[in-house]
């Protein structure tokens, strides 16, 4: 997902990538490192996200800045989730927790599109490193877990989960939300989560 690297982390996630769902906000760190995201597997389709204001907005566009990357990479296979499909994304949302999505003042992460494209293409889904939705309230205090497993000295992953997911203020991602939805998903989707295991 977004500018996640694999190169030095192949051991924890592999070296091969079909599909990197990548958000708005991550857009411009994914294609100034082409070495590491599209020359290094030409067969990753890239699909972009991001809510109509950010990616077709007057002023610097980034379905230009992605159409042009394509013209530099011509090998690179893109999508970018359209208008309609954004707001299917937020009735989903709103479906499965009864929040609405701008309301609550919340984006959806790029685990929650990605989740959902991988229930809608895959027969099975298995996921790694993603937590339980009562991880947080069950992990000891003072073990400590980055956020991003690239960034270890980044902000800690439970932290940033609580925040995230009481704030009122500002726009947050609401992931302990989306986890407990990916829980309920989990036997009727044919999801398994592995490393740590919670299903």
């Amino acid at each position: 997902m977004n500018d996640a690297p694999t190169t030095g982390y192949w051991g924890d996630v592999g070296n091969k990538t079909t599909f990197r769902v990548v958000a708005h906000s991550s857009v411009f760190r994914v294609l100034r490192r082409p070495q590491e995201f599209v020359n290094r597997t030409p067969e990753t389709v890239f699909i972009f996200w991001g809510p109509p204001s950010k990616m077709q907005k007057p002023q610097g566009s980034l379905m230009r800045v992605i159409q042009r990357a394509g013209l530099v990479f011509p090998n690179m296979e893109a999508y970018a989730v359209s208008p309609a499909r954004m707001q299917q994304f937020d009735d989903l949302f709103r479906g499965e927790t009864g929040k609405d999505r701008e309301k609550s003042h919340s984006w959806l992460s790029t685990g929650w599109f990605t989740m959902v494209i991988a229930v809608e293409l895959c027969d099975h889904v298995h996921v790694y490193g993603m937590v339980p939705p009562d991880y947080c309230s069950q992990r000891p205090r003072l073990q400590r877990m980055p956020y991003h497993y690239y960034e270890p000295k980044g902000p800690d992953e439970c932290v940033t989960y609580i925040q995230n997911e009481h704030s009122r203020k500002g726009n947050h991602h609401r992931f302990i939300t989306e986890k407990r939805v990916f829980s309920s998903w989990a036997q009727i989707y044919g999801i398994t989560f592995s490393h740590p295991s919670w299903t």
